[in-house]
C-alpha cells in the first residue's frame, strides 16, 4: 500500500520543478514578445556598427575614420529603439549604484534574425549617480564610443600629446554638457582621453570598444588613469601625472 502521506523532500522538489518550469515559461513567452518589439532599424544600427568594428580591426578603416563614421551612426540611431534592443528597462531595475565611480552593466543582445551573433567589438552600460564619474582616463590600442541614454553629464576630452615615464602632456579638446542621444568617440589618435561626470541622477552610457586596433604597438592594450589637473604647460598643455585606477577613483570618481 502507498503511503498517503509525502515526505517533505519530495514535495519540496516537486514544487521546486513546477516554479521551474513556469519561470522557464515566463521567460520564453517573454523573450518572444521582447523579439516582437525589436525593430528592424536597430537591427541594422547594430549590424553597421559591427561592420565598421571589423573594417577597423581589418584594417581596413583608419581610427580617426571610424570615429567620424561610428559617431554618424551614433547619432542617427532611434534611441527608444536601441532601449528595446538591449532590454533597458529590465536591465536597470534593480542597479547596485557604485558610491564612487561607475557600475557596469553587461548584457546581451536577443538571439533574433539579422542581430550578429559574432561582435567585433566589446559592449556594457556604465550607470552613475549624480556627481559620479568614469575618471579620467586614456587608452592603449582601443578605440571606445559612448551615447548618452539617460541622463545629462558632462563630457571632457584631452588629446594626448606626448607620453613621459611618469606623466602624459595632455591638451583639452572638448568640455560641454551631453545629454540623451549624443555621443563621442576615443581613438589613439584622437581624443584619447575622456572623462564623463554626471550632473543629473542616474545617468546611464552605453560603451562600446574595439581592441587590438594598432598593430604593432608595445603598449598594452588597456586603460591609462591620469590626474588631469597636473602642471600647466604653455600653449594650453598640461602634464598630467599617471596614476592608478584606486587613486582616480578616490581623486574624480
Amino acid at each position: 500500500m502507498e503511503p498517503v502521506t509525502q515526505s517533505r523532500r519530495s514535495f519540496n522538489s516537486q514544487a521546486f520543478g513546477s516554479l521551474l518550469s513556469l519561470s522557464l515559461l515566463e521567460t520564453l513567452c517573454r523573450h518572444d514578445l521582447f523579439a516582437d518589439e525589436v525593430r528592424p532599424g536597430a537591427i541594422r544600427w547594430l549590424s553597421d556598427v559591427n561592420q565598421l568594428g571589423r573594417d577597423l580591426r581589418g584594417q581596413t578603416l583608419e581610427q580617426v575614420a571610424w570615429q567620424k563614421k561610428v559617431e554618424e551612426l551614433l547619432v542617427q540611431v532611434n534611441l527608444p529603439d536601441l532601449l528595446k534592443l538591449i532590454d533597458f528597462d529590465r536591465l536597470t531595475e534593480t542597479v547596485n549604484f557604485a558610491e564612487r565611480g561607475e557600475r557596469s552593466l553587461r548584457f546581451s543582445f536577443p538571439k533574433v534574425e539579422g542581430v550578429p551573433t559574432e561582435l567585433s567589438f566589446g559592449k556594457q552600460i556604465f550607470a552613475l549617480k549624480k556627481g559620479r564619474s568614469v575618471v579620467p582616463h586614456g587608452h592603449n590600442n582601443m578605440a571606445t564610443a559612448f551615447l548618452i541614454l539617460k541622463g545629462d553629464l558632462r563630457g571632457r576630452h584631452y588629446d594626448r600629446v606626448k607620453d613621459e615615464p611618469q606623466h602624459m602632456i595632455i591638451k583639452p579638446t572638448i568640455d560641454r554638457k551631453f545629454v540623451p542621444g549624443e555621443c563621442s568617440t576615443v581613438s589613439d589618435y584622437k581624443d584619447n582621453v575622456h572623462w564623463f561626470q554626471a550632473i543629473t541622477e542616474p545617468a546611464f552610457i552605453f560603451n562600446l570598444h574595439v581592441l587590438d586596433v594598432k598593430p604593432g604597438t608595445n603598449l598594452p592594450t588597456s586603460r591609462v588613469y591620469i590626474d588631469p589637473e597636473g602642471e600647466k604647460l604653455a600653449g594650453g598643455l598640461t602634464r598630467a601625472r599617471l596614476i592608478g585606477y584606486k587613486e582616480a577613483n578616490q581623486l574624480y570618481g
